[in-house]
């Protein structure tokens, strides 16, 4: 079918989706990994940082942390697979299957950047939130030196603490077909984070933006096979992607920044405590008064702290 829209020359219509992006990287900035059709933003100069976002956001969701980063950082934000403007197809059947998946495309765009677009193999900083802790996590595993320091936003690489209690409404749709499908057909897992996963209102501007990738029905699968792929408990074959081969030590001393949404009803203080435990020489910085997505309700300072580490301070 030919709409008005479809009529409109290409320059027109990245004029106009650029406009539905506000704070967004102009198209100048915007990447595609030839062999996979994944997206990132490549902005800035210096060293690479890598972010790593989680579900149901996308690259859209560090705009807030771009302007303190890039005078010192070659700044790096994929949109996972099946999210934001990344290429919409569905992953394999299973949790694992789809970890690997996203670990697959992970290791395309890495040697992409190195054999195509002049990134050197070592010597990255890697900046995780959500979904993107757990998978950036096993990928440093996988690739060990790769990566000299470690952003941590709000996240988890570890089976969850004891005493911890994944919310109910994660739950229901992890482990209930019907109502994942109905969340799959009225977006509410997507339009819901963008309203109580912040603590300062977002605009209407920059929730449609959030939401825009994922307008139509058959792009938001992967919103909610990510959601019934969280693993429940530490027999999950999932952790052991996160299990240090024999012999290594993880993560060990690796640098390491912790910024924390205070007021996240799904990774809770009891999980920062449990990152502070496993890590304590890590840097840590709370935000009292923000919430899952910490990047936008603390987006100023956590730029400027994770632009701090970057230059060696705290």
């Amino acid at each position: 079918m030919v709409t008005a829209e479809s009529r409109r020359p290409a320059a027109t219509r990245t004029s106009v989706l650029q406009e539905l992006l506000p704070g967004y990287p102009a198209r100048e900035h915007w990447r595609l990994v030839p062999s996979t059709g994944q997206h990132y933003l490549d902005v800035g100069t210096g060293g690479p940082l890598l972010f790593l976002h989680g579900n149901p956001t996308w690259s859209y969701a560090w705009r807030k942390l771009l302007p303190a980063l890039v005078p010192h950082a070659r700044c790096l934000a994929p949109d996972l697979p099946g999210l934001g403007l990344s290429q919409h197809i569905p992953a394999p059947p299973g949790p694992t299957a789809r970890y690997l998946h996203q670990l697959d495309h992970l290791d395309a765009l890495y040697h992409h950047l190195v054999r195509d677009e002049g990134a050197p193999p070592g010597g990255w900083t890697f900046a995780v939130h959500d979904w993107g802790g757990p998978l950036g996590v096993a990928w440093m595993l996988r690739n060990p030196g790769v990566v000299s320091r470690l952003v941590v936003l709000n996240t988890i690489a570890f089976p969850w603490p004891d005493g911890y209690r994944l919310p109910f409404y994660l739950r229901w749709i992890r482990d209930h077909r019907p109502v994942a499908a109905a969340v799959h057909a009225t977006n509410a897992f997507a339009r819901a984070t963008v309203r109580v996963g912040v603590t300062r209102r977002l605009s209407a501007a920059e929730r449609r933006a959030y939401l825009l990738p994922h307008a139509r029905r058959g792009n938001r699968r992967a919103i909610t096979e990510f959601v019934r792929a969280i693993p429940r408990d530490p027999s999950d074959e999932a952790w052991r992607l996160l299990t240090p081969p024999e012999g290594a030590d993880g993560l060990g001393n690796l640098p390491m920044l912790i910024g924390w949404g205070m007021r996240d009803p799904v990774f809770t203080p009891l999980v920062l405590a449990e990152w502070i435990r496993r890590h304590p020489h890590a840097v840590v910085h709370r935000f009292p008064r923000a919430g899952h997505l910490v990047m936008d309700d603390a987006g100023d300072e956590l730029g400027v702290r994770v632009r701090d580490f970057l230059r060696g301070g705290r």
